[in-house]
């Protein structure tokens, strides 16, 4: 049975989407204090796989994820996962709207409901917590007056509080992907895949990243996401992050990966793994498909060069 480490304590979005997928929540489930922790003991072997979130709609990317991936230990994405995310303003039992004072959170949460804050509780100081739940847990624990907690229904069950209001967040397609992540080990292509990479440029010279992009357009390979992270050697020094549709195993993204590599960037490959969301599927296997026709083709014509030792005439006689 695999543990599973995992963004808690529990009641946590991350827990919520953990559960979602039957083969994980059979495993043995790890509450980590902080992403960084999931992350170092999954890279440290005392879990087998951990599970933290990378992405949200509204507010972006999770850089305490993204940061770890790219720059520290190696570690390969398996799976992503995508759920809805409904937060809710959270108070022990008894408290009112207007007694709130200070409201307790994950940062990025806390962003996701900026709009609401400001509007019905201005002025209202925000404060840090590593977790939507361990908010939750301690606004439960406290019992301080004027303190909430921006976070699930579950938690609020949990912990003992009270949704004071329920479906916060400024946007109401808001979601939030998930990660799954591991050592090693790269999952076997579905069909419907995606791959995640980092460019570190070379050379930082006008048109750097363009040539990085033609590499992709050459082969009708589809971007979803592009992002420049700091690459934290120095200011204004930045690489790239890339999700692309596909697997390493098609013929198009390694044909791409392997120029990348030669000849424009350092690349760190950080997984091809199943997609969650929809995607070109059609598109790339016809591409796929041409690709392997031109390079069927371009293998013929090679087959007919003569070897140095029979000359033009051997390979005329060959071809004729």
């Amino acid at each position: 049975m695999p543990r599973i480490g995992f963004l808690g304590p529990p009641g946590t979005f991350t827990e919520q989407a953990l559960l979602t997928q039957e083969d994980l929540a059979a495993g043995e489930l790890v509450a980590l204090a902080s992403i960084p922790e999931v992350l170092a003991a999954t890279t440290a072997g005392e879990v087998d796989l951990g599970f933290v979130p990378i992405e949200n709609s509204i507010e972006g990317t999770v850089n305490a994820t993204l940061d770890t991936l790219a720059f520290g230990e190696a570690l390969l994405v398996q799976r992503e996962v995508v759920i809805d995310i409904d937060l809710h303003l959270l108070a022990p039992p008894g408290t009112k709207l207007e007694d709130i004072r200070t409201v307790l959170s994950i940062p990025h949460a806390t962003a996701q409901v900026r709009g609401f804050l400001s509007r019905e509780l201005p002025g209202v100081a925000t404060a840090a917590a590593n977790s939507t739940s361990e908010a939750a847990r301690l606004v439960g624990e406290r019992h301080e007056p004027g303190l909430a907690a921006v976070g699930t229904s579950l938690a609020a069950e949990l912990y003992g509080l009270d949704v004071l209001a329920a479906s916060i967040e400024d946007s109401t397609e808001n979601q939030t992907r998930f990660v799954v992540v591991a050592p090693a080990g790269v999952p076997a292509p579905t069909g419907h895949d995606k791959t995640t990479i980092v460019c570190f440029q070379q050379v930082d010279r006008p048109g750097s990243l363009l040539a990085i992009l033609q590499e992709f357009a050459a082969r009708a390979v589809n971007l979803v996401k592009l992002e420049s992270r700091p690459t934290k050697r120095g200011l204004g020094d930045y690489c790239f992050i890339i999700d692309l549709e596909g697997h390493v195993a098609d013929e198009l993204v390694a044909d791409c990966l392997r120029d990348l590599k030669a000849k424009v960037a350092d690349v760190r490959f950080l997984g091809s793994y199943p997609a969650a969301s929809e995607h070109a599927d059609g598109v790339r296997r016809d591409a796929d498909a041409s690709w392997s026709a031109a390079d069927a083709w371009v293998q013929e014509l090679r087959a007919g060069i003569a070897s140095p030792s029979e000359g033009w005439q051997s390979g005329r006689m060959r071809s004729s």
